[in-house]
């Protein structure tokens, strides 16, 4: 199969420091793949590299051929003095047909919206009319960054479940990053641990009965590794904790904080 985007032991510096380093990647059509990882591990810097607005000091980034990326990001600033309404927002920076933006707005469940002002838009309301914008542009890959920043656990679980819904009906593939690590669990095809490198990746399981499951609501990135199904391919300073759990068919396993330092 071939990747839609690839990295090849990309390393990305900033003023001189490797905020990434070694990165290899890739994501196939029709995947949702999340990344995640504490404040500083260079997520949104993967993001950047992988979309093309920074370049990696070393390896190297292949994109698919023709690939259209929609590309969701994890902050959009509106003056809510600018008067704009969410049919002009869809037609920026590309006029959009009546038809197209409505058809958007519905698939994203918020049909009727195009007369409200952006700037009255509430948080759940904003991000899945950034995302209907997203899909216009009929995209191979929808890039998430941080799509839920500032939703409270309902929103972002319904956002979640749109995001799978989407993917069910178009089969583009999705990347995200995350901190909703409880909504994670159940929408992910894989989730990569990033701190500067990969630290691990896998496939994750679904085991809402289980204590470390509730545990991991308000705990960040804590508890995550505790739900991945995961191997290491390589050494930290540390050593490893594996500690295994049974919930059903579900493997866990966990390893220490220095491991990938997570807050």
């Amino acid at each position: 199969m071939t990747a839609l985007i690839q990295t090849h032991a990309i390393t990305v510096r900033h003023g001189g420091q490797a905020v990434l380093q070694a990165v290899d990647f890739r994501i196939e059509r029709g995947e949702i793949v999340t990344v995640v990882g504490p404040n500083g591990s260079g997520k949104t810097s993967l993001v950047r590299a992988l979309i093309g607005l920074t370049p990696p000091s070393e390896g190297k980034v292949v994109q698919a051929k023709g690939l259209t990326i929609g590309y969701v990001p994890q902050k959009l600033h509106i003056d809510v003095t600018l008067p704009m309404t969410v049919r002009r927002f869809l037609s920026l920076p590309k006029r959009t047909s009546d038809a197209e933006a409505t058809a958007a707005l519905v698939r994203t469940g918020v049909g009727g919206l195009e007369q409200r002002q952006i700037a009255g838009l509430s948080g759940g309301q904003f991000q899945r009319v950034l995302l209907a914008r997203a899909l216009l542009t009929k995209p191979d890959i929808l890039i998430l960054d941080e799509p839920t920043q500032g939703l409270d656990q309902p929103g972002v679980a319904a956002f979640y479940r749109l995001i799978e819904q989407v993917r069910s009906e178009t089969g583009v593939a999705v990347l995200m990053v995350s901190h909703d690590l409880h909504v994670v669990m159940s929408s992910s095809d894989r989730v990569i641990c990033l701190n500067g490198h990969v630290c691990c990746e896998g496939a994750p399981s679904v085991v809402s009965a289980a204590p470390e499951y509730r545990a991991l609501f308000g705990l960040g990135t804590g508890g995550a590794l505790a739900l991945y199904q995961h191997v290491h391919d390589h050494d930290h300073a540390h050593d490893h904790a594996h500690d295994g759990h049974s919930h059903g068919d579900a493997a866990s396993h966990t390893h220490n904080e220095g491991a990938c330092d997570h807050v």
